[in-house]
């Protein structure tokens, strides 16, 4: 799961009162004739009406959730639900084509575009910080290596696991806070040794991306939409300042829970950062994500053998990553989590902060997609556990396919 400064934290983790959209399974825009004719194979739990299916409305239906959630197998949508509103205040429903805050899911993007550059030979795994970047001291910029970063290893960070730097009124264009943030970062001392510790850093995934930028040629932000979002398809991803936020009425608004209180916008809080950059705050649709998992597994993105390498655990991740969810092991590997579920991987990245909460699930060898986005802070955690828990234990040799 992502971490966020303790400024936001302090804000999550109480329920507001407002009611659901009844609109919210209409807003879906799943054609009943496409979903009936889903395959007899999948199991009935994960079926339209299902019991997968009854679980998220009936947390919708509490208030509890508000997003969309898609399940794919073999490339195929099983079902696709939005619930909710994106927009309380214009009375706009969340549909499918809605786009949210992805927080943390963001380090896939900037992974494979790091893979990307290794893999034409621009970027090497085991080179220092300080070849790609100045400004930094030397036990810094001549220990700290590109796989460290990727790892969550470094010791570049926050001293508080994952903060960022404080949001400025003065950081009101996207350059200004590109060069912000990166000074904040080479003023800030190691919190470890490099390489003997996993430690959350958005820091270290910022970095990466000046690393892009840097090595490409192109803004951080231009190389994704021309190396990832275009070839991958994901015509609706992107990222977006405040004002584009504020005013395009096919992004959900993030609404973050209070101490007290119903849950507020957060886009009207001066935390709301002006931009998302490499370590978090793209802006995607589920259908655009299920796209990502897809070109990113049959050669689009990656050879096979560079998406292997950023999609297997390297570094074990504490008992205090594991978030509510049921885990036999989880891994880090290059911007992605790698757990073993039940004897099975499940390989994506999560996403949280105030008003957003996601999650991009694939199962390699199941043919199993499956991603939930959401404009509340709320934990998702419940509907992540039920949808792993039903995919591996359909996939049990012993488990029949539902009729």
């Amino acid at each position: 799961m992502t971490h966020e400064s303790t400024s936001r934290r302090s804000v999550l983790g109480l329920l507001g009162a407002a009611p659901i959209a009844a609109a919210g399974l209409l807003a879906a825009g799943q054609p009943a004739q496409a979903e009936a004719s889903v395959s007899r194979a999948i199991p009935a739990d994960l079926r339209p009406g299902g019991r997968f299916d009854r679980f998220v409305a009936d947390r919708a239906d509490k208030d509890l959730f508000s997003g969309v959630v898609v399940l794919a197998h073999r490339g195929r949508p099983v079902l696709r639900r939005a619930y909710g509103m994106a927009n309380k205040a214009q009375s706009a429903p969340n549909r499918l084509d809605t786009r949210f805050d992805l927080a943390s899911v963001t380090k896939t993007f900037t992974a494979v575009a790091v893979a990307q550059l290794a893999q034409r030979g621009k970027i090497a795994f085991h080179e220092k910080l300080g070849t790609y970047l100045q400004g930094f001291p030397a036990e810094i910029g001549q220990i700290v290596t590109v796989h460290q970063l990727l790892t969550h290893t470094s010791g570049i960070g926050r001293p508080a696991v994952g903060t960022e730097p404080p949001t400025r009124p003065e950081w009101d264009t996207i350059q200004k806070v590109w060069d912000g943030t990166a000074k904040a970062i080479r003023a800030l001392p190691l919190q470890f040794t490099p390489g003997t510790q996993y430690r959350y850093s958005n820091d270290g995934f910022f970095l990466l991306g000046e690393i892009v930028a840097t090595v490409s040629g192109r803004s951080y932000y231009d190389y994704v939409r021309e190396h990832i979002f275009t070839p991958a398809g994901m015509t609706h991803s992107d990222f977006f300042t405040k004002s584009q936020v504020t005013a395009d009425r096919t992004i959900a608004r993030p609404y973050a829970s209070q101490p007290s209180g119903p849950r507020v916008d957060f886009t009207t809080s001066s935390f709301f950062p002006f931009v998302g950059g490499p370590h978090r705050g793209a802006y995607s649709t589920a259908t655009d994500l299920l796209a990502f998992a897809r070109t990113l597994r049959d050669g689009t993105l990656l050879a096979p053998a560079y998406a292997e390498l950023v999609t297997t655990g390297k570094m074990i991740m504490p008992p205090s990553e594991q978030q509510g969810l049921t885990r036999q092991q989880l891994f880090y590997g290059y911007g992605f989590t790698d757990a073993v579920v039940d004897g099975r991987h499940v390989v994506g990245h999560s996403g949280s902060s105030a008003g957003a909460a996601n999650n991009l699930d694939t199962y390699p060898g199941l043919d199993w997609e499956a991603v939930v986005l959401g404009n509340y802070d709320t934990p998702i955690a419940p509907i992540v556990e039920m949808e792993r828990q039903i995919i591996t234990e359909y996939a049990r040799p012993s488990a029949g396919a539902a009729s």
